[in-house]
């Protein structure tokens, strides 16, 4: 899976409804236990390991694609 497919699938919305800079909460209603719930399916699926820490800068995709891409060494 894509980081765009875990994060579409674990908010129930359609790959086509999110954007890059969409924010999950404002736009998407997602709280944090959904936030939690992508962090540790991103860790699964790449093998990382994300600190909670970065939480906060994972409120759209490009801020998950950030944070996983520091974390995986790409």
């Amino acid at each position: 899976m894509t980081i765009k497919e875990i994060v579409c699938d674990i908010l129930e919305i359609e790959e086509d409804e999110v954007t890059e800079v969409s924010l999950f909460k404002e736009d998407h209603n997602a709280d944090s236990l959904r936030a939690i719930e992508i962090l540790a399916a991103l860790e699964k699926e790449f093998k990382v390991v994300i600190n909670q820490s970065e939480l906060p800068r994972m409120v759209n995709l490009k801020g998950v694609y950030g944070v996983v891409s520091e974390s995986a060494g790409w």
